[in-house]
C-alpha cells in the first residue's frame, strides 16, 4: 500500500519536473521569437525596395552624415553638367540652365547673364556649336557648413572647323537645404566663381 503511494508522488513529482521543463521551454523560445522579430524588423526598417523597369532593387537606408561627401561631390558635378553643356538650341541651353540655377545663388545667374550680354549664348546657337564639359574632380571640404568645394573640368567646344579644350576650374560653397523634385541632394551652391577658363589646346577639323 505505502510502496504504491511512494510510486505515485515519484510519478507525481516526475511530472512536476517534465511540466516545468516544458514551460521554461516554451519561456525561452517565446523571448526568442520576441527578440528575433524585433531584430528583423528594425533591420527591415533600413531597408528600401525600389521598383524600376519590372524589378524590385533593394538599397539601403543611411543618415545624410554618412553620405554628405557623396551627394556634395554629385551636386556639384550635376551642377557644372548642366550649366556647360550647351547645343546650338535656345530651348534646349534654357531647359539645362533652369535646371541648373535651382542648384546655385544667384551668382551662377550673373555668370550666365554675362555669356547672354557677351553674345556667347548667341554665338553659340547661331555658329551651330556644341559645347561638352567632363569633370576631372571634384574636391569638397564637409569639416564645417557652409562646405568649400573645387571643380576641375575640362571643357571642348565643338565647331565646324575647329574643337578648342579649355581648362575649367571653379570654386564656391554648399549651404544645406531642404530636399526637393528640383533640388534632390539638398544644397545650395553659394559664391560661385571661375578661377581659370582658358585654352590648352586647339585641333583642326
Amino acid at each position: 500500500m505505502f510502496e504504491r503511494v511512494r510510486n505515485m508522488d515519484r510519478a507525481f513529482q516526475a511530472m512536476r519536473l517534465i511540466m516545468l521543463v516544458v514551460i521554461v521551454g516554451c519561456l525561452i523560445v517565446t523571448v526568442y521569437a520576441i527578440y528575433s522579430n524585433q531584430q528583423l524588423s528594425a533591420s527591415a526598417q533600413d531597408r528600401v525596395y525600389v521598383l524600376h523597369n519590372g524589378k524590385a532593387a533593394e538599397v539601403f537606408a543611411a543618415s545624410r552624415r554618412e553620405n554628405i561627401e557623396v551627394e556634395a561631390r554629385d551636386h556639384v558635378h550635376r551642377f557644372h553638367e548642366l550649366f556647360f553643356s550647351l547645343d546650338p538650341d535656345e530651348k534646349a541651353i534654357a531647359a539645362n540652365i533652369k535646371k541648373a540655377l535651382y542648384l546655385s545663388d544667384a551668382t551662377a545667374k550673373k555668370q550666365y547673364d554675362d555669356l547672354v550680354e557677351t553674345g556667347y549664348i548667341a554665338g553659340i546657337i547661331s555658329g551651330n556649336v556644341s559645347q561638352e564639359i567632363t569633370i576631372d574632380s571634384v574636391q569638397v571640404v564637409t569639416a564645417a557648413e557652409p562646405f568649400a568645394f573645387r571643380c576641375y573640368a575640362t571643357i571642348r567646344i565643338i565647331r565646324s572647323t575647329s574643337m578648342v579644350t579649355r581648362n575649367l576650374v571653379t570654386q564656391g560653397y554648399l549651404r544645406s537645404m531642404a530636399r526637393t523634385d528640383h533640388n534632390p541632394h539638398g544644397f545650395l551652391i553659394e559664391k560661385w566663381e571661375t578661377l581659370d577658363n582658358r585654352d590648352i589646346k586647339i585641333e583642326e577639323r
